[in-house]
């Protein structure tokens, strides 16, 4: 296998809550329900944090949906990529078959890193 592409992003969970505070239908479009069933700020900053990451991963394409790159926990609690749809179709074009995902949050910060292989 050989990386095809690497993302990271970085997120301040105070003003992530502050914006979906101001605009709560922003929750709606950036998660699906399943993700937004987790209610602290710190988890939901660093989920979004992993779609950014997903995106770089693969480029920035234009046209991708944020409900398409879906950030799962396996049964051992690991945090995983759920794909479909448009950021799948980008993941195929690129012959992705493996995604590691790796989130942390602590100091009023979350962080995601992901990394894609052939």
């Amino acid at each position: 296998m050989a990386v095809v592409g690497i993302g990271v992003d970085v997120v301040d969970v105070e003003r992530f809550a502050a914006v979906l505070r101001r605009t709560p239908s922003l929750a709606d479009r950036l998660f699906t329900s399943g993700e937004r069933a987790v209610e602290a700020p710190e988890r939901l900053a660093a989920r979004f944090a992993a779609k950014e990451a997903c995106a770089k991963a693969l480029g920035a394409p234009p046209g991708m949906s944020w409900h398409d790159a879906q950030v799962v926990t396996d049964p051992s609690g690991r945090p995983r990529l759920r794909l479909s749809g448009t950021v799948a179709a980008v993941a195929e074009g690129l012959g992705i078959r493996s995604w590691h995902l790796s989130l942390t949050h602590d100091g009023g910060v979350a962080i995601a890193f992901v990394i894609t292989e052939n």
